[in-house]
């Protein structure tokens, strides 16, 4: 049974119902032949009151103002707003009486001269006008914008409707990925697509989302890297590829973090980890000419500068200079990690090198920066280092405290490879790891896979760093959310303020 419509509705409604009684189709017919917004400003002339070209645009009623025989409204599409001027002597009797049943929220297309009021208001002086599509629904807070956040990200459409800048933030989001793609594929790389199910949950130390196939009776898991199969591709020859996808990761949300979230990882045949870096720089310096038309970007008060080159530094040489200590003197290590209330009884010492570093480097990291050469053990992926052994080739890249994107020069040896696969990191339960045995995998590595470099770019990350948003919500369309009659705290509640 149907909900009765409040009283709001209800007179929506009704001049949905006087619509139809003039012989009109309240939701629309085809539109041909309009330009955006944007571009009809554009062909309006300077001086006031001078006939500009006849333009069609459409777009959402924003603004209303009713002076009796003359009737103005602002209307939005997704490249700007412009003022409707309508005089009931340039229209016809059947266009004043449905003008009389519009509300804000409608959509209408019309036609008519461009050009500047004497007040200098860009304004469509309207010939010819027709409904587009009725809005039943009352526009949030009217004329100042929804505030409620968790509404917004529950109805997005109302975000990017009624809260200037969110539209545009996320179409420079699209901007971003396609740029991502013009950068790889002008160096040829060859985009393709990898199975997002699983059987094994391989390639990142991530818990995952498990389902079951019927048919197959088995477990099958939501990917939570697009690593592994990426390089059988590799052996099979394909040198240089990448792929931009979903990946699902069981995990929290926060300011950072999205279960669901987007990933590009890229394969470079003959390269390493160096040669990563150099792509990771032209990938991300060509999203932010592209995003923004500079290299120097705010992000909340902090000031970031991608201006290549970017800096590197050692893992250890970082280590050394914030935790106070050598990374190899177990000692020391945890002794520092002790004063931190780090666990260290019965863990690996590597898993706790790890947690000091992360608890006292890198929040210091303003960046761009590459952190290199990390302990070889946390990296069951990773080549070691030639004559250091107990070092991966291994870059993180940072920006204020913030991981951007990771790569390696990948591990090629399938019976090393086979071995880390065994040895599974101690102090981390199995799903923990990203040593999870994989024989196709290793059988793949025996058929022979060229020395290569890998990279792995977070791109939601990157796209709140070149957008200047401060929370992952901000850049993904559809954020998850808890259903809102399940009980228990909202997101809005459970999340920490993000100043």
């Amino acid at each position: 049974m149907q909900d009765k419509p409040d009283r709001l509705e209800a007179a929506r409604i009704e001049k949905l119902q006087r619509i139809e009684a003039l012989g009109i189709d309240p939701w629309g017919q085809r539109f041909d032949n309009h330009i955006g917004i944007g571009a009809a400003r554009e062909k309006c002339p300077e001086e006031s009151g001078v006939d500009g070209d006849t333009v069609r645009v459409c777009g959402r009623i924003m603004l209303q103002n009713d002076r009796g025989k003359l009737k103005f409204f602002h209307i939005q599409d997704w490249s700007g707003r412009i003022q409707l001027w309508i005089s009931q002597k340039d229209v016809d009797e059947k266009t004043w009486a449905l003008i009389d049943c519009l509300d804000l929220g409608d959509q209408v297309g019309v036609e008519g001269l461009v050009k500047k009021t004497r007040t200098g208001e860009i304004s469509v002086f309207v010939k010819q006008l027709c409904i587009l599509g009725k809005s039943l629904a009352t526009p949030p807070e009217k004329f100042h914008g929804a505030k409620d956040v968790e509404m917004l990200l529950r109805q997005r459409y109302l975000d990017l409707i009624y809260n200037e800048g969110v539209l545009d933030r996320m179409l420079r989001r699209t901007k971003i990925i396609s740029s991502i793609r013009n950068t790889l594929n002008s160096r040829g790389f060859v985009e393709v697509e990898t199975p997002v199910l699983h059987a094994i949950a391989g390639g990142a130390a991530a818990r995952p989302f498990i389902t079951h196939h019927n048919a197959l009776s088995i477990p099958l898991y939501l990917r939570i890297a697009l690593e592994l199969h990426l390089k059988r591709l590799m052996v099979g020859g394909v040198e240089r590829v990448y792929e931009i996808g979903r990946v699902f990761r069981n995990e929290g949300i926060d300011a950072t973090h999205n279960p669901e979230f987007t990933m590009t990882e890229i394969y470079q045949a003959y390269g390493n980890y160096e040669t990563m870096m150099e792509l990771t720089e032209a990938i991300v310096t060509d999203a932010c000419l592209v995003a923004n038309g500079t290299l120097q970007v705010q992000w909340g008060d902090k000031a970031i500068d991608f201006t290549r080159p970017w800096k590197r530094a050692r893992y250890g040489d970082l280590f050394k200079e914030h935790a106070g200590c050598d990374m190899r003197d177990q000692e020391a290590v945890a002794a520092v990690a002790k004063k931190l209330h780090i666990e260290v009884a019965g863990r690996d010492p590597d898993v706790i090198i790890n947690d000091v570093f992360e608890a006292t480097v890198e929040d210091a990291l303003i960046g761009p920066i590459f952190v290199t050469d990390y302990p070889a053990k946390m990296c069951p992926l990773t080549k070691r280092k030639w004559g250091e052994p107990d070092i991966a080739e291994r870059f993180e890249c940072f920006v204020w405290g913030m991981e951007l994107a990771n790569a390696y020069t990948e591990l090629n040896d399938p019976r090393l490879q086979e071995e880390l696969f065994r040895t599974q990191l101690s102090g981390l339960a199995e799903e923990d790891s990203m040593a999870k045995m994989d024989h196709e995998f290793v059988q793949a590595l025996k058929v022979g896979m060229p020395a290569a470099g890998g990279l792995g770019i977070g791109i939601d990350r990157l796209i709140m760093l070149l957008t200047n948003s401060r929370s992952i919500r901000d850049i993904i369309y559809f954020p998850l959310m808890k259903p809102e009659h399940a009980g228990g705290a909202t997101e809005a509640e459970a999340q920490p303020a993000v100043e």
